[in-house]
């Protein structure tokens, strides 16, 4: 029996419209959400995109890369933290290797 692999990324962009937009609804839900609602929505975002559960975050960089990711992945980059909120800005690993912005 071969193991199924995990998916580490989804695209922003391969998204329909309405799933885009519930994504971003979902996102600005969880940055101002509390410690008990924000693992649920984590969750729902996470189902929405195909991801396994996680610290989910859209690339924030500048080169407006559309990789969905786990913000806890070893080589993710925070850009900056979120003062105030539960978002920061994180780089995608890709994006952090090959150009690391600074806040």
């Amino acid at each position: 029996m071969t193991a199924a692999l995990v998916r580490r990324e989804a695209n922003y962009k391969a998204l329909t419209e309405a799933q885009q937009d519930k994504f971003d609804r979902l996102m600005r839900h969880a940055d101002k959400a509390g410690p008990v609602d924000y693992p649920q929505l984590m969750g729902r975002i996470a189902d929405l995109v195909g991801l396994p559960e996680g610290d989910i975050r859209k690339c924030a960089c500048s080169c407006t890369c559309p990789v969905i990711f786990d913000a806890d992945h070893e080589d993710a980059h925070v850009i900056e933290h979120g003062e105030g909120y539960n978002l920061g800005r994180v780089q995608c690993p890709t994006c952090a290797d090959w150009h690391r912005e600074t806040a």
